[in-house]
């Protein structure tokens, strides 16, 4: 029997497809010109804003024939990617809006399906979709702002690592990166089981921001006297986030390559050499890089599972990696070896 054609955007129009989308938000926010957000008196409007492009950040077969996620895959990983930047600010999420570009040709139902991802990421992480746009365009994106709030007197800042402060990342890098290689090469012969792999596959897929941190920090008094604490989140790499907060504080670091959070078995699959630099530059982790005193970042790793010091700030400006031997610097992190989109 023949399948029925599928209903496209073009068949409803923009009215009928702003009319859907509306499923996906808070009615009493929605259905004016604006949203309206309440903030608290002494606190902080924190925004963040992504542009997130089919062919470039995620396939979805819409322009290529490769398909890497599903469309609520590409929901959720673009919602995560916003509130991971609010995370890395110190903010708690108030709401998100959307601007939707696609062509009339995109099926009704894959709306719904991206709709209905980035829905559950708003909502696993206490916040909802406030709102947005929509357009025709000849390739699909989204362009995402993320609302927070904070104390403006805890915030997270690149500006802000001191020497001798240690460095704290909260997970494992490289598994985004592995888990993009094994769905772009799914055939190819792998020793580690399915359950590790699916973890590779579900890092790349569906990112978790780690707004878990910020109670944890109350917890530990990072900001007793008046301390101001560094943080960025990795999405475009270890080494990245590293080099940046060095650069925006006027410091050097050491990382040791031994504390290095490799995923396990990934050395074994691809070599030790691919391993330390998809862990340093494979990106798209969204896992935070901190810095703070040795104190508090031991009791820091202590409280949550993941976590990891991995080297130290320094007073001298290079940013390096000293090997298992301890007998020299194995290389110096530059931005240049990540991703770059230029």
């Amino acid at each position: 029997m023949t399948q029925p054609a599928p209903l496209l955007v073009r068949d409803i129009g923009e009215q009928g497809l702003l009319q859907r989308l509306r499923q996906y938000c808070p009615p009493d926010v929605i259905g004016d010109d604006a949203a309206v957000l309440a903030i608290a008196p002494g606190r902080s409007l924190v925004v963040s804003t992504d542009v997130l492009v089919d062919g470039v950040h995620f396939s979805l077969g819409l322009a290529q024939s490769l398909v890497t996620m599903t469309p609520a895959d590409a929901g959720w990983r673009a919602i995560a990617t916003n509130l991971s930047d609010l995370a890395a600010m110190g903010a708690t999420p108030m709401g998100l809006t959307v601007g939707l570009s696609l062509p009339g040709e995109v099926p009704v139902a894959w709306v719904d399906d991206l709709y209905r991802g980035m829905a559950d990421c708003a909502q696993t992480y206490n916040t909802a979709i406030a709102g947005g746009d929509i357009c025709r365009s000849p390739v699909l994106s989204l362009a995402i702002t993320a609302l927070g709030q904070a104390d403006p007197q805890r915030l997270l800042r690149r500006t802000a690592a001191q020497p001798g402060d240690a460095i704290v990342v909260t997970g494992m890098h490289g598994a985004s990166r592995a888990g993009l290689e094994r769905l772009l090469h799914p055939d190819d012969p792998c020793p580690l089981t399915e359950a590790q792999q699916a973890e590779w596959r579900r890092s790349h897929q569906r990112p978790r921001p780690r707004l878990d941190i910020l109670p944890i920090l109350d917890r530990i008094g990072a900001w007793d006297g008046n301390r101001t604490i560094a943080g960025m989140d990795s999405s475009d790499g270890l080494a990245d986030a590293v080099v940046q907060i060095c650069q925006a504080s006027g410091v050097g670091a050491r990382l040791e390559q031994s504390q290095l959070p490799v995923p396990d078995g990934l050395a074994e699959w691809r070599s030790p050499e691919q391993a330390l630099n998809w862990t340093l530059y494979g990106g798209e982790d969204f896992e935070l890089v901190l810095c703070l005193p040795n104190e508090q970042a031991q009791q820091l790793v202590q409280l949550l599972p993941g976590a990891v010091i991995v080297g130290c700030v320094t007073e001298a400006p290079a940013i390096v990696v000293r090997d298992r031997s301890n007998e020299g610097d194995r290389q110096v992190l530059s931005i240049s070896q990540g991703f770059q989109h230029f």
